[in-house]
């Protein structure tokens, strides 16, 4: 699903923006895109960015899995209490 973003940018680069649009033949949404994409790529590239290492840690979680099922199983039926009287 495609969100509005708005943003003020210098008018040299709304200028710049539109005159790759017109002669690559392409939207001025499609030049944005993408350049955020390589500017992102390079970005991770640079800085040796592990996704794996920032988005799925539930192997560094302190306390082993059977633990945190008896917490959360702990936590669910005191909400259906609260919500059953």
């Amino acid at each position: 699903m495609d969100k509005i973003l708005s943003a003020r940018v210098d008018e040299s680069v709304v200028n710049r923006i539109g005159s790759l649009a017109r002669r690559l033949h392409t939207s001025k949404k499609k030049i944005i895109e993408s350049a955020i994409e390589r500017y992102a790529a390079q970005v991770d590239k640079d800085q040796d960015f592990d996704v794996f290492e920032h988005t799925c840690g539930a192997w560094h979680r302190k306390g082993s899995p059977g633990e945190t099922v008896v917490k959360v199983r702990k936590a669910f039926r005191e909400s259906m209490k609260r919500n059953w009287q």
